[in-house]
């Protein structure tokens, strides 16, 4: 999770304190619209080229993350 807290930034004063990569105004949410288009990482990288191919993997991971939660049913 070490790695991630370096990829991924959150500043409340930046785009909205939404999560960012590495503290630049690339928020993950973009990133992952890209892909989701259907763009492949080299794509995007060309699109966004300050972007590492580590930066696109901490974003899937980051989203993972945040989607896996445990869900009580009563």
């Amino acid at each position: 999770m070490a790695e991630l807290a370096e990829r991924i930034t959150v500043n409340p004063a930046q785009c909205g304190g939404r999560p960012c990569i590495r503290g630049m105004r690339i928020r993950v949410i973009d990133v992952l619209d890209l892909l989701a288009a259907g763009l492949t990482q080299q794509q995007v990288i060309k699109e966004l080229p300050d972007l590492e191919a580590e930066d696109i993997s901490a974003c899937l991971r980051f989203a993972s993350s945040r989607l896996d939660h445990p869900i009580l049913a009563a």
